[in-house]
């Protein structure tokens, strides 16, 4: 056991005495895989022979707190020092009707019964909770449908008949290529076989639920093999298939790849983190619709950023993705674009770092996602590295200087303006502010009130005489 896991044990631990030796009490799930595979593990799930009824009168008995999660399905969450259990009564399920959930389930069955229900032999394993309690695990795991070796293969089989597991649950194809990618395993043959006949279930699924996989699946060990997955099974063509064009879409001199070898690659440099994955799998989306070839033969993407940014929108909007979210991605794609070059002048890497505080998006988060892009080209790595660095160094130190960057950075806030044109707010005061703005980013040091004072001054007279000024 490692150290982290003293106070979740000695959680378990009352749980186990509070129920009894004959509750059958086994840990189950992707406790037991993850745990096998030596990383980190999520939530414990339990599961037990004992009625839900059952164990919360004994968990009741012992001192412990119950709540009624999901009586129908024969789930009780128990709390015990502080940790919330889910406990579920060993059940076989009833028929799928909607490709997703099971019409009615069957307490009171075989755990054999139980494990035999679940997607993955690597996800139908159990350990009895005696054993994980002295930490003698090895040996120890019940694995009726092989999952242990299927670890030891980094396979990923379906438990039973693939087309059956599939045709239950819609959900669980795009499961197997999220564990590929997670785990960095491969799908076995027959398993794999069936995603494709069963992409009429998989449609069924709630586009909440795909998102939530897709997003795992970007940030897994292995995303490359995961969307290759989705690509090659025709789960790819459910939710996104504005990607579909991306596949063969020859580039220019500038990439070593096509646009859809490219994408993968930039998914794989960016860190695993949610915004900047999303970001390296659609900045380029646009590029198919808007590729031309002129009289020389030369490939061009005019506009790609902007195509890219539309249909980011809309496969954000089909999934139902937050707002924050995808504006935080949209930022990203906005400005991948952008590649400041050592003959910029202090004013014009000012502007670009305001045009990022503008979308909200740190100058630090950029960076990665740019270095991702350059080393996705394919080309020398240690010069795109060392040109990188010295962009970054010098964006930093200029931001580090703090110059200002939005309205409300200026010396002279917006009742101070008002004051000075003696007129009441409008239109007018915006585009006062955004060449008060424009003045201090060339030049920083003519932020105090006076300079701007006189800038402002200057403005309203030329505004008034342009018929400007309403």
């Amino acid at each position: 056991m490692s150290k982290s896991a003293g106070p979740i044990q000695q959680a378990v631990d009352r749980v186990s005495e509070a129920l009894a030796p004959e509750a059958e009490l086994v840990v189950v799930g992707g406790w037991v895989r993850d745990h096998l595979l030596g990383r980190d593990a999520g939530d414990m799930d339990l599961a037990t022979a004992l009625m839900p009824e059952e164990v919360m009168r004994r968990a009741k008995a012992a001192g412990l707190k119950t709540v009624p999660t999901g009586l129908q399905h024969g789930t009780v969450t128990v709390i015990s020092k502080g940790q919330g259990f889910e406990i579920t009564t060993f059940r076989g399920d009833g028929d799928y009707r909607d490709g997703r959930h099971p019409e009615c389930v069957h307490l009171g069955v075989s755990l054999q019964e139980d494990l035999a229900r679940r997607d993955f032999t690597i996800n139908a394993m159990a350990l009895p909770v005696e054993f994980y309690k002295c930490g003698e695990t090895l040996g120890r795991v019940i694995d009726p449908f092989g999952g242990e070796s299927d670890i030891e293969r980094r396979l990923i089989r379906a438990v039973g008949d693939p087309l059956k597991r599939f045709a239950e649950d819609g959900l669980r194809p795009l499961r197997a290529c999220r564990f590929a990618s997670q785990l960095g395993f491969n799908i076995e043959e027959k398993t794999l076989s069936a995603i494709s006949q069963r992409l009429d279930v998989s449609a069924k699924v709630s586009v909440e639920r795909v998102f939530v996989e897709l997003t795992k699946l970007l940030c897994g060990l292995e995303p490359k093999g995961g969307l290759q997955l989705l690509a090659d099974s025709g789960l790819l063509d459910l939710w996104t298939p504005e990607l579909r064009p991306m596949i063969g879409c020859e580039q220019t001199r500038h990439h070593r790849f096509p646009v859809w070898e490219h994408t993968l690659e930039a998914v794989a440099f960016a860190p695993p983190e949610p915004a900047l994955r999303w970001a390296a799998l659609l900045h380029d989306v646009g590029k198919p619709a808007t590729r031309t070839i002129d009289e020389t033969g030369s490939v061009h993407f005019y506009g790609h950023e902007a195509r890219s940014l539309e249909i980011t929108l809309a496969i954000f909007l089909r999934l139902k993705v937050g707002h924050a979210f995808t504006r935080e991605v949209l930022a990203l794609v906005r400005h991948h674009g952008t590649h400041p070059l050592e003959e910029w002048s202090d004013a014009a890497c000012r502007r670009f770092l305001r045009k990022l505080t503008e979308d909200g998006l740190p100058l630090e988060e950029w960076g990665r996602f740019r270095i991702a892009d350059q080393l996705a080209k394919g080309f020398d790595e240690a010069s795109n590295l060392l040109q990188h660095q010295r962009v970054m160094e010098r964006m930093m130190r200029l931001a580090e200087a703090k110059p200002p960057l939005s309205p409300n950075a200026l010396a002279l806030d917006g009742k101070a303006l008002i004051q000075l044109a003696e007129k009441q707010g409008g239109p007018w005061l915006g585009s006062l502010q955004k060449h008060l703005l424009d003045v201090v980013i060339e030049d920083p040091a003519r932020n105090t009130p006076e300079e701007l004072k006189r800038c402002a001054v200057d403005w309203l007279k030329d505004s008034r005489g342009q018929g400007r000024f309403q």
